[in-house]
């Protein structure tokens, strides 16, 4: 470990809003909403106490805020924001403008369940309404990786033109504490530069361009088939990002690669054996109690695999493929639902393996509204993914 980090114990907010405060981005508009207000009252107060000499823009709305960061994005500085659940969807119309018009917008989701029924506690059903917008998206399992993956947004998102979304699950990081190291601005620095866009990528009177103009048919579709190519191209920039932040940054990393078929490549995660016989594969902080629940049984008769995916847009298909090819079977565990389908991971999962694997495939949704997913749970899973489960399996205790 670089002695040059402090640990501190942070609430997962705090060291979001640290870590974004040394970032340093120009302007800042968030509109409070539970359980994302802790992060912009930081930001807020940082700027009110004279401790960032940003922009922070107050808003009347998520839909406000969302127009804000695109328009400051549009003249070429770096900017940031934060929503949850009905707020995310509030912004949704701005959100596949941002990613259309090609802003290097970051954002964080403090993920959590949308109406109705009125709920503020965690899922990650909000992210998935917006899931084919056009944005990366990325998945933190604890603190120290939130920190880590805001850092490498920005850098993602300012090299490829493409926003940038970390998600985080509510309360379960956003209001926990945990021990955390967040790089000061100068550290920060060596890894992130000031924001240069080119000439022509940004509103400018010396380079006049139109962003979000009018496409007709005969445009429309390659502009879009451009988008989704450049997002599938970015599966590469993101590994190499992962390995420049580690040789830079030098954090210690708080995961553990275990087993001999340990893999992190900054996409997904897996720890387990080369050839487990189940595989169990999520998004998320659940990734934490699924190692807790796990660890007990390694040493048993069964072979079991955790397959952590960090980067869930662009869909690392390969990667995953790679991983899942030889099991026998695979629970996925989805804390989001597509209505009247299955859990939108499994389904994508079970696309990326149809036709290249003999797995048995199982949706599993758990955590729904916040509720709790136990240890017990977890084993509950396992025991069931050796059996035929066409549609969703709900797993509520």
């Amino acid at each position: 470990m670089n002695n040059n980090y402090k640990q501190q114990i942070l609430e997962g907010s705090r060291a979001i809003a640290l870590t974004i405060k040394n970032i340093r981005p120009a302007v800042i508009s968030a509109y409070p909403i539970t359980p994302q207000t802790h992060i912009v009252e930081d930001l807020a107060k940082f700027k009110a106490d004279g401790q960032a000499d940003y922009e922070y823009v107050r808003a009347e709305s998520e839909f406000a805020a969302a127009s804000i960061v695109a328009g400051a994005s549009a003249t070429g500085v770096r900017t940031y924001s934060a929503t949850s659940s009905q707020g995310l969807l509030l912004m949704a119309e701005v959100i596949y403008n941002i990613a259309g018009m090609r802003l290097p917008v970051v954002m964080t989701c403090a993920n959590r369940a949308v109406s109705a029924p009125i709920n503020i506690w965690n899922d990650q059903q909000d992210v998935m309404a917006v899931r084919d917008a056009g944005w990366i998206l990325l998945f933190a399992e604890n603190h120290q990786e939130a920190v880590n993956q805001h850092i490498m947004a920005f850098e993602l998102a300012e090299r490829l033109k493409l926003p940038v979304m970390v998600n985080v699950d509510g309360y379960v990081i956003t209001h926990t504490y945990e021990p955390v190291i967040i790089p000061t601005a100068e550290q920060i620095k060596k890894y992130l530069p000031d924001y240069q866009p080119a000439a022509g990528q940004f509103l400018d009177t010396q380079y006049p361009i139109t962003l979000g103009a009018l496409a007709t048919p005969a445009h429309y579709l390659e502009i879009r088939q451009e988008l989704h190519d450049d997002l599938t191209a970015s599966l590469k920039t993101i590994e190499q990002e992962y390995t420049n932040f580690n040789k830079i940054i030098n954090l210690p990393t708080p995961l553990s690669k275990g087993g001999a078929g340990g893999l992190d490549n900054g996409l997904i995660e897996y720890s387990g054996p080369k050839k487990p016989d189940t595989i169990l594969i999520a998004l998320g902080s659940v990734i934490g109690t699924i190692k807790e629940a796990v660890s007990p049984l390694i040493k048993g008769a069964g072979r079991i695999g955790i397959l952590k995916i960090k980067c869930f847009r662009p869909f690392p298909a390969s990667a995953i493929l790679s991983i899942i090819k030889s099991a026998k079977n695979i629970a996925v565990i989805d804390k989001a639902i597509s209505l009247g389908h299955i859990g939108p991971l499994a389904a994508d999962i079970k696309a990326v393996a149809q036709g290249k694997t003999n797995a048995n495939i199982s949706s599993f949704i758990a955590g729904l509204g916040g509720r709790d997913i136990t240890g017990e749970m977890i084993k509950k899973i396992i025991k069931l993914a050796g059996k035929k489960n066409n549609g969703a399996v709900f797993i509520g205790r």
